[in-house]
């Protein structure tokens, strides 16, 4: 069973800055160009500004030792299979996500210029992070952007004992004229498996309505929870979507689904074969960007005035909470379990990666 570790000894106040310097070292450390290095620790920390810290720097031990056995390449750039205007598919090569997806991403919204929309169906591929990040590319770049992967089976069908479907992440951005993008991040589990090797290492039970164990009863254990199954968001519903994500991904690009896709912390010799697709969409084609972003941001403006319940002062829109959680931690520094830190400064030293000086505030 595990212990629940006190709130003292959790997180720690780190600069931003030094914390992706140090993430940079240590992929250049096992052999990554810098500039690339670079885009990989971007990605790592900005999930763990918004407080996604399951997808930030505690995964960087879990890469290294993949990237060792050789479990992950090295390959940076993108081949591409097939290419119809509007879509195409393209292999990885078993490469960093990070690396993959701004790629992948880049053609999409490149092709949504020409075609209005742009669709890009991505085999060989790597776990990539917080899928945020690339839907975010796009409305970044006046698109509405879709981003989605298949992830190992974790999750049970209804009535079922035995994993049979991930927890396939989903990621909807919305460009608007006024406030942050609105940005639906979610994975089909109650919550990610990264969130409960999160509360393993810090100690911290879970609810129990989060995962089972092994033989499927309701676990608050997260030992036991990364032993047993996730329990998926909605039920049948959270089921059936994440089935249908298995389907974008790996079935339509011809790359891996179901147990094809192999677990990211066992077997790391052996590629993860995970499929990603992207989606952009040019607002031009359905009568012009601005009237679309005046659109959206009426919506999220209706949203925000909404009639609120007893005891609630204020309402958010799907990733605002997250935009002004990174905006404060960027300027005053950005929290991160203590036991994500000490697994990165074990591994920089393992690399011989050089560590800057003066990163922790507290």
């Amino acid at each position: 069973m595990t212990t629940q570790a006190p709130d003292a000894d959790r997180r720690v106040l780190v600069r931003p800055a030094w914390l992706e310097a140090t993430v940079s070292a240590v992929f250049t450390a096992v052999g990554f160009d810098p500039g690339d290095s670079a885009k990989i620790a971007g990605a790592l920390v900005e999930a763990d500004l918004r407080g996604v810290s399951s997808h930030g720097v505690m995964l960087v031990p879990m890469y290294v030792e993949r990237l060792n056995a050789g479990g992950v390449t090295r390959e940076r750039d993108l081949d591409i299979v097939h290419d119809a205007g509007a879509a195409m598919v393209v292999d990885a090569r078993g490469g960093m996500g990070q690396l993959s997806s701004p790629q992948a991403m880049g053609h999409a919204i490149e092709r949504s210029g020409r075609y209005g929309i742009g669709l890009v169906s991505v085999r060989n591929a790597h776990h990539f992070g917080a899928a945020s990040r690339w839907a975010m590319q796009a409305a970044r770049a006046g698109r509405l952007g879709i981003a989605m992967s298949n992830t190992t089976p974790l999750m049970p069908a209804p009535g079922g004992a035995e994993r049979i479907v991930g927890n396939n992440p989903l990621a909807i951005a919305v460009p608007t004229d006024a406030g942050p993008e609105i940005v639906l991040d979610m994975a089909l589990s109650a919550v990610a498996l990264g969130k409960i090797r999160l509360a393993s290492s810090a100690g911290r039970p879970i609810p129990e309505t989060w995962a089972t164990d092994s033989q499927g009863v309701p676990t608050t254990d997260p030992e036991q929870a990364v032993l047993g199954m996730l329990l998926p968001a909605a039920g049948h519903k959270g089921f059936g979507l994440a089935l249908m994500i298995d389907v974008l991904t790996g079935v339509l690009s011809g790359g891996g689904w179901g147990d094809q896709v192999r677990p990211l912390y066992r077997e790391p010799g052996r590629p993860n074969d995970c499929a990603h697709m992207f989606l952009a969409i040019d607002p031009e084609l359905l009568g012009g960007i601005e009237g679309f972003k005046e659109r959206s941001s009426a919506l999220a403006a209706r949203v925000r005035r909404s009639a609120t319940a007893p005891g609630i002062d204020r309402l958010h829109l799907p990733g605002e909470i997250e935009a002004e959680r990174a905006e404060h931690q960027r300027r005053n520094g950005v929290l991160i379990e203590k036991s994500g830190l000490d697994g990165l400064l074990a591994t920089a030293h393992a690399v011989g990666a050089v560590v800057p000086a003066g990163g922790v505030l507290n």
